[in-house]
């Protein structure tokens, strides 16, 4: 019998495309923050396009959680990142933006990198995490605060990837939380397992970093910065101790699959032109200290 999970994962990749795209335009209308500040994610939610988006990234958050339950990280993960050519497809049909050829060509390389995975990747049921996994979790995401904190102040393209690299793996974190997860039984042990406020802190942390990524330029820069730091370590960690399988005879389908992926992504960090002009984070030197408000175009 076929895996729900296949299901879900399709309806995942549909939901992220479409909340990248969204989330995008609402934070390429915003003032740009040139600090770790929480305040954005107030300022984005005053755009009914971010809100939209937003639920679009709940239901994909939801959505791979539930694939997560069969499904190994690696494939979850890495699949993520075929969201990108979702939202590259309707920037480009309802946004009219224009696309490098090398990043079409990209998009279609990540797009068979997928595909090899899907065919290599078996369903299987987690592992749990101890208790040391879970320690490692909280260092994490205090280790990913202290860095977003520094690397808030890099600007263009270098402060999208960076920030959209963090974002990633914050996000990989919230991943590794959920696989064990959405293996309880009851409401009751779900509620009470501590990988689910590891889970939704991680979350939170990595919408602000993306947020603040995706206002230095490039949206396909970072999101595909965040793909791409978010799939290794999910996909190690899945494989050493939460009991992720592949088909054998099929690693090295999915070793290829895996490094296609990640090399594409990260390609993408390269080549990739900035959707959102009058959104890069350069403060201008006439401008009084203070004031780096930004206006939408066309104003």
């Amino acid at each position: 019998m076929m895996s729900s999970g296949w299901f879900y994962l399709a309806a995942m990749i549909a939901a992220y495309g479409i909340a990248n795209l969204l989330q995008s335009m609402a934070a390429a209308r915003t003032t740009v923050h040139h600090t770790f500040d929480p305040q954005l994610l107030v300022r984005l939610a005053c755009h009914r396009t971010y809100l939209l988006g937003l639920l679009c990234q709940v239901l994909g958050f939801v959505l791979a959680f539930l694939a997560r339950r069969d499904l190994p990280l690696f494939l979850v993960q890495a699949s993520v990142a075929a969201g990108l050519g979702v939202t590259a497809l309707l920037g480009v049909l309802l946004l009219k933006w224009t696309l490098p050829v090398a990043e079409v060509a990209l998009l279609i390389l990540l797009l068979g990198g997928i595909t090899a995975l899907v065919i290599s990747a078996q369903p299987a049921q987690s592992r749990q995490l101890g208790t040391p996994g879970m320690i490692g979790l909280a260092g994490a995401l205090l280790a990913i605060a202290v860095l977003g904190f520094f690397a808030v102040r890099l600007h263009g393209a270098l402060g999208s990837v960076a920030l959209g690299s963090l974002a990633g793996i914050a996000f990989s974190a919230a991943a590794i939380a959920a696989r064990p997860l959405a293996g309880e039984q009851t409401l009751g042990d779900f509620c009470a397992n501590p990988l689910l406020y590891l889970l939704v802190a991680h979350s939170i942390v990595g919408q602000l970093l993306l947020g603040l990524a995706m206002q230095r330029g490039s949206t396909t820069a970072a999101v595909a910065a965040m793909d791409a730091a978010g799939a290794v370590p999910a996909a190690v960690v899945g494989l050493l101790w939460l009991g992720d399988k592949i088909h054998p005879g099929r690693e090295w389908m999915a070793a290829v699959g895996f490094v296609v992926t990640l090399a594409s992504v990260i390609a993408m960090t390269r080549y990739a032109e900035p959707q959102h002009h009058h959104a890069t984070a350069h403060p201008r030197a006439d401008r009084p200290k203070g004031n780096s408000r930004l206006h939408p175009a066309g104003r």
